[in-house]
This record gives C-alpha cells, structure tokens and sequence, in this order.
C-alpha cells in the first residue's frame, strides 16, 4: 500500500477543486455542497478539516439538493470520516464502499489482437454513442447480455436506467481538457469507453480515472484493464498522480493487476428509493 504523505489530503483537495469554476459550492456546516447544473452533478463531500460531520449538517444539505434540483448524494473517505456512515444511514441514505486505488507502478498491458485506443475530440460526432455505450455497460450486470447500440440520433437502448449526460455538457470540458475521453474500437465499432479528469492542486497535476466501461459481450478480454492503463499513461503526460474508485473488491483486484494499489475506501451515500 503506498504510503506518500499527504495522499488522501490531496486527492481531498483534488475533489474540493473540481466542480471550479462553473460550479458553485456552498458551505452547509462540515459539508461542501457544489449547486450548479443538473447535468453533470457533484455530491456533497466533507470540508477538508472541517470535522465530524451532524445529521443535521446531512439534511440541509439534502435539501440544498433538492431544492436546486440536484441528485441527493454524499460522498467521503472511510479513513478520513469514520463516523460519518452512521449519520448518513439516519438520513435515510444508502451506503456503496467502493475500493480507492492508486497508480504506482508501470504494466504493460496485452491488448485483444485488433483492438484499437483513440483519443476523442470535442468535434466527435459519435460521441453520443459512447455516452450511450457507458450508460448500457453500467446498466448491464455482469454475465448478462445487450444488444448492440445505435448510433442513430434519439436512439437509446432498452436498459438505459438514465438519459445520457447531454453531448453539449461533455463536449465543452473535452475541449477545456477539463475530460480526456478514450475509446477501444475493435472492426469499426467502438467497445469500451473511459476518461480521466485532470485537476491541478496547488501546481500539482493530479487526475481521477472514471467511467471505465465495456459492452457486456466484450467482457474478460482485458479491454478495461487495457483501457485504464493507456489512460494512465496518457494522464502521467501531464500530471502526477492518478487515482480511481474501483466498483467492488473484484473489480479493484483487476486495477491492481495494471500497477494500481488500494490507498483507502470511498463512502457513496444516495436515497434509497422506497
């Protein structure tokens, strides 16, 4: 387990920068809330040193949320917050640990012969179709089956659970570099999608990997594995430290199989529907 000093406080500091500038974070007791557009949200978090955090700080800023038409979600470090899972669940909250990794070691990665990885532009015109290649993989359980994605305009497949986060929103923080979006094409068709999103922290370049996706038929081919290595050494271009939250424990093992290593744990606390 990499032992840096300072790590979770600068990947704390990492997610207190990113919803900067075009969001607006509002301080609610021990809690920083970001309210800006619906389209593409930032749960609460905890303020870096602000303490232990009331149920009563967790509500308001609920209904900060909802009142702003945001999703109801909070997340934290295990390490950093340990009391914080209790007043979540009395708030009515459900609770995901997600495993949190760390870049640490080069892997050259095997990639399925005929597979390639692009770069996307913010001029890409099919870049509704990776957002809906995303939206079904994760909508997909593992060792289920869905069909193909479209690529027509309007076209969504069946298990969508959510809209696509709109083209417009995704394409301006691609163009900002605010999102490095990478695609594997394997005959023409793309198959795995993943970006990492690079944030600088008091002049340090430190960027989180996310939505590392497969199509469910393209799965145990090392694609996410491979997907998330190039996107390491692509981020260790122009920053240095890279980090993600792994699914679960079996999904972190993979991670960790590509030169990652668990740092810690990330808290996901969301309404639990009735």
């Amino acid at each position: 387990m990499p032992t840096r000093p300072g790590l979770l406080d600068r990947i704390e500091q990492y997610f207190a920068l990113s919803p900067l500038p075009e969001t607006a974070v509002r301080r609610v007791g021990a809690l920083d809330v970001p309210v800006g557009s619906a389209e593409w949200p930032y749960p609460a978090r905890p303020h870096p040193g602000g303490g232990p955090v009331p149920v009563a700080d967790i509500e308001a800023a609920l209904a900060l949320q909802r009142e702003s038409g945001m999703p109801e979600a909070l997340e934290w470090f295990a390490q950093r917050n340990p009391g914080l899972a209790q007043a979540a669940r009395s708030a009515g909250l459900g609770i995901d640990e997600l495993p949190l990794l760390v870049a640490v070691d080069d892997v050259e990665v095997t990639l399925p012969e005929g597979v390639r990885f692009f770069l996307v532009g913010a001029d890409d015109p099919q870049l509704a179709t990776y957002q809906r290649l995303a939206q079904l993989a994760f909508a997909t359980p593992v060792g289920a089956t869905a069909g193909p994605i479209s690529s027509a305009p309007g076209a969504a497949p069946d298990r969508l659970v959510d809209p696509p986060q709109p083209t417009s929103v995704l394409r301006e923080r691609i163009a900002d570099g605010r999102t490095v979006m990478m695609i594997a094409v394997e005959d023409g068709e793309p198959v795995a999608v993943g970006s990492h999103q690079p944030v600088d922290v008091d002049g340090t370049g430190m960027s989180e990997i996310v939505g590392v996706a497969t199509l469910p038929r393209f799965r145990g081919r090392g694609l996410g594995a491979g997907l998330a290595s190039t996107l390491v050494e692509h981020a260790r271009e122009t920053v240095q430290t890279v980090f993600l939250a792994a699914g679960d424990d079996d999904v972190a093992r993979v991670y960790e199989r590509v030169g990652f290593a668990r740092i810690g744990t990330t808290l996901v606390a969301e309404r639990v529907s009735d």
